[in-house]
Parts: C-alpha cells; sequence; structure tokens
C-alpha cells in the first residue's frame, strides 16, 4: 500500500485547512496533512522532515509566509513551497516565486489549488529522480577512471611480480633444502605471490581479467557451494537459500560467480559480530523500461538476479556511495584489504551485469546482482589438461616482450628447457628478426601490450609467411586485441602474467603440442 503524500500546512484558520483536506481528498489524493500555526510550530516540523510539499498562508497574526519561505529553503530547499492565500499581491507573488514559491493560489480561486499541488509534487518528483540519476552517473564515471588507473597499475605490477617470482623460483631450485639463504628466498616468493593476489583483485575491479564464462545454472552453483559459505560465515549465523524453481541460464564464469558469492557473504559474515542471518536467493526478473530509466547504463531486458542479504548493522549513505572503491574498508586497520566489494563490482560489471545495493543503519543490506539470461544447454566444467610428462623441447621460439626484466627470465627459461630463442624488443623488431631468420619459427610468445604494435598485430602480420607458427600470447591485463568483454578469442593461447618460469614451460610444450585448428 502506497504511503500517503506528507503535506505541511502553516495556516492559523481551521476551516481553510478542512477545504485544503477535502479539496484533496476529493481528487483522490492520498495526504497527510499536518497543520502548524506558528513560527515555533512550523520551524519543529520542519526539523524533523519527511515532508513532500509545503502549503502557507501568506499572512499570519504571528508570523509571515516570506520568513517561512526563507526558512524551508534553507532547512529543505528540494520541498516545494505553495502559497495559499487571500491576500497576497501581484509585487508580492512575484517576489515569492524568486525566492523560490513553487506557486501562489488565490483562496477566493480554490479549484486552482489541486492543479498547484499535483504539478509541484510532479516536479519534485523528476527533480529528484534526476538527482539520483546525476549521482548514479558521476559514480560510474568515478569508478571507470579509478578501474583505468588501477589496471595500468596491475599491469606494470604484473610485469614486475613476473620476475620476482621467477626468479625466486630459480633461486629455490639451486639452493639445498638446508640453505641458510632459503627461508629469506622463500619470503621473498610468499610476498610475490600476495602481491600477485592483490593484483588480480585490481585487474577483477577494471574488468581487465581474463573470463571464461560459461552457460550456467546459479541454482546448482549456490547448492554446490552451501557448506564451504557456512563454514566461512560461521556456526553463530545462519545461511539461508532460497533457490527460485524453473530459473533461467547466465553466461558467466563459474569461478568468478563462486568469487562474487564467497565475498558478499564474508562481508555479510563481518557485518553480523553477535550473529544473524545471510539470505542468498535466486529469481528471474524483467528490468523494464521504468527500471532503466531510474539506474544509469541498465539496459532492459531479462535477467537472474543473485541476492545477498544480511541482518547485520547496515551502512549510511556516505558509506554505500563508496564501497566499491578500492582500498576502501570499514574495518580496523589489519583486517581487511578493502578489495572484496571492488572484486564483486569488477566481476559483475564485466560479465555485462549490474549490481545494486540496499541498506538501513541497524536493519542489514541487500546487494542484488542482477546477471543477463543466458541460453542454451548448461555446460560442464571440464576437468584441467593433465601435465605433460616432459617441459622440455628443440623447437624455435620467437619472443617478444619490451620489458627488459621480464623478457631476459624468459629467454633464460627458454633456453634451459632446450629451446633456440629469437629475442625481440618489441612489436616492429619482432618482423624484423622474424624475416632476418631462414629457418623455421614454431612459436610466437608474445606480450599484448607493447608500444608502437601489439602482439595481434605482429601475429597477424606474420601469419602469411609464417602459417604454421603457433602463437602464445601473455600479458598483465587483458587488451581489446585478444579480448572482447573479457572473454578470450576462441582458439587463443593466452598466460596470464604474473607467472613462473614451470608455468611458461609448462604453457609453452602444451601450444606446441596442441594439434592444429
Amino acid at each position: 500500500m502506497a504511503q500517503p503524500t506528507r503535506i505541511l500546512y502553516l495556516e492559523d484558520n481551521p476551516t481553510d485547512a478542512d477545504l485544503v483536506r477535502a479539496r484533496l481528498a476529493a481528487e483522490g489524493m492520498g495526504c497527510e496533512i499536518v497543520c502548524v500555526q506558528t513560527d515555533t510550530g512550523f520551524a519543529s516540523a520542519i526539523d524533523q522532515g519527511g515532508w513532500a510539499l509545503i502549503i502557507s498562508d501568506f499572512t499570519l497574526p504571528s508570523y509571515d509566509g516570506m520568513s517561512a519561505l526563507a526558512l524551508a529553503r534553507t532547512k529543505c530547499p528540494d520541498v516545494p513551497f505553495i502559497f495559499f492565500s487571500g491576500t497576497v499581491g501581484e509585487e508580492a507573488a512575484i517576489d515569492a516565486l524568486k525566492r523560490g514559491a513553487i506557486d501562489y493560489v488565490l483562496k477566493q480561486r480554490p479549484a486552482r489549488l489541486v492543479s498547484a499541488v499535483k504539478r509541484a509534487l510532479q516536479e519534485a518528483q523528476e527533480k529528484a529522480e534526476r538527482k539520483q540519476l546525476e549521482q548514479q552517473l558521476r559514480q560510474a564515471q568515478k569508478m571507470e577512471a579509478i578501474g583505468q588507473l588501477t589496471g595500468g597499475i596491475a599491469h606494470d605490477f604484473n610485469n614486475m611480480l613476473t620476475v620476482i617470482l621467477g626468479y625466486s623460483e630459480l633461486l629455490l631450485k639451486s639452493l639445498p633444502t638446508d640453505a641458510p639463504l632459503r627461508d629469506h628466498v622463500e619470503q621473498v616468493k610468499e610476498a610475490g605471490e600476495r602481491a600477485s593476489l592483490l593484483t588480480k583483485q585490481l585487474l577483477a575491479f577494471s574488468r581487465k581479467q581474463v573470463l571464461q564464462p560459461k552457460v550456467l545454472d546459479l541454482n546448482a552453483v549456490l547448492t554446490n557451494m552451501d557448506r564451504m559459505l557456512q563454514r566461512m560465515i560461521g556456526e553463530d549465523i545462519t545461511l539461508v537459500a532460497v533457490p527460485s524453481p524453473g530459473l533461467w541460464r547466465v553466461y558467466a564464469d563459474p569461478s568468478q560467480v563462486e568469487q562474487v558469492m564467497m565475498n558478499l557473504a564474508v562481508n555479510a559474515r563481518d557485518a553480523m559480530r553477535n550473529g544473524g542471518k545471510v539470505t542468498i536467493e535466486t529469481a528471474n526478473v524483467e528490468l523494464d523500461d521504468a527500471y532503466a530509466r531510474e539506474h544509469v547504463s541498465v539496459q532492459p531486458g531479462p535477467y537472474v538476479m543473485l541476492a545477498v542479504s544480511d541482518t547485520g548493522c547496515g551502512m549510511d549513505a556516505e558509506t554505500q556511495a563508496r564501497i566499491f572503491e578500492p582500498f576502501f574498508t570499514t574495518k580496523e586497520p589489519g583486517k581487511g584489504t578493502g578489495l572484496g566489494l571492488s572484486t564483486v563490482y569488477g566481476i559483475v560489471k564485466q560479465s555485462r551485469g549490474y549490481i545494486w545495493v540496499y541498506s538501513e543503519v541497524g536493519r542489514g543490506t541487500a546487494f542484488k546482482i542482477y546477471l543477463p539470461r543466458g541460453e542454451g544447454a548448461v555446460e560442464t566444467v571440464e576437468p584441467g589438461v593433465a601435465p605433460a610428462k616432459t617441459v622440455r623441447g628443440s623447437e624455435t621460439i620467437l619472443l617478444a616482450e619490451d620489458d627488459h626484466a621480464v623478457r631476459a627470465l624468459l629467454r633464460s627459461t627458454l633456453q634451459e628447457h632446450g629451446y633456440t630463442v629469437l629475442e625481440a624488443h618489441h612489436g616492429k623488431h619482432a618482423i624484423q628478426v622474424c624475416e632476418q631468420h631462414a629457418g623455421p619459427i614454431h612459436l610466437l610468445v608474445t606480450d599484448v601490450v607493447m608500444p608502437e604494435m601489439s602482439g595481434r598485430e605482429v601475429a597477424e602480420h606474420l601469419k602469411p609467411s609464417r602459417p604454421n607458427m603457433k602463437v602464445l600470447f601473455m600479458s598483465g591485463y587483458t587488451d581489446k586485441a585478444i579480448v572482447h568483454h573479457g572473454e578470450l578469442d576462441p582458439g587463443t593461447a593466452f598466460l596470464q602474467k604474473p607467472f613462473t618460469p614451470d608455468a611458461l614451460a609448462s604453457k609453452v610444450r602444451e601450444v606446441l603440442d596442441a594439434p592444429e585448428r
């Protein structure tokens, strides 16, 4: 049932107040009219808030309408203000409009009051909707800018982490198990792995990770994760799953969907220090044009909703405006990185979905995720390919990498595994090296993002002259040259930085041994 429209009416004549109530009721308007007669009563009512409209007489025995207008514009500038008076003159009425009144209606013509009220309420609603959309747009633009920044940072860090993790692994292989320095190197490698996890979260937020989407049943994913989620949130919190029957399919990366559920469950747990309830539910929904008008960037259509709600402490509006920003956290120092919800935001956005949050302080929080409806049969997740028995080889590899330290590590690793390596400092140099080499080149290992010429452009340029040469792309983040919306082009071999020498050797052998497409 719709809540009545709350109207504050400054009027000393009870008969006029009854007239206003009767006029609005006759038009079927559900209104709650609170009548005040004095300046103190008006000020107190203004401070209570929650008003949709203010109607005021122009002249009162102990107060005046212009003073009331001035107070209203200061305390609640977005609430429309209408004068309903029998004494206002034309000059005074014009002055009132200049100072912020929406309209004035003469008591001698009360029939116009209803239309004035309807117009004022409609304009106020439209103004509020515009303001909300403007805030959503500013937030979306801010998140996009932060995403660009974090994506670039993650790319540079992944190059450095490839070197750190790579040489750490090589040192550990060369050191005896009882070597005094072995513990030091293991600490370096462990720190590098933790940093690698942070960059993965940043890539998720900035929507520059590589996805491997499949047709999924979210109900099945939820069922499979039920026990694990209960262990994560603890015994003092009740987990309630409400899967909707007949749920549509979605097209998403299963590991990323699981990550979203885990992050939201952990976030809910942290909001309920003294226990509570987490509810995870699914449903088929149609987001219509009306919903899209109220939410920036939403495209109308069929979606599958995943909702995670809790009975925790809730959040105020200021906190809600920042919760998806990387490194923003309400937890005490040392209790969180502030990347959990950022990761969720990026995964949902890269999956072409939308996420909205509703929260009230002291009452809890609900996150609603909308993923586009997918078509086709549910795909099963195939088991990983068994690693090759040997990762050595004798083939010739063209290595294109613009980062000197990374290139040196990769060259050394490939040579130690028996390959002949042709080294190129950037894309154009790779073409020159290839043209000058008379023998066969079995594999191009190339960074995706390089100055002047991308790895994809290098591969396309060399394809006519080297049709049998296979290609392995590597990058610290996704690039439009090899992915669309974060999804790899079919048949593309890709290695995500940072990676270890063993991972490189294994992937190279896998690509070389793969059958011709």
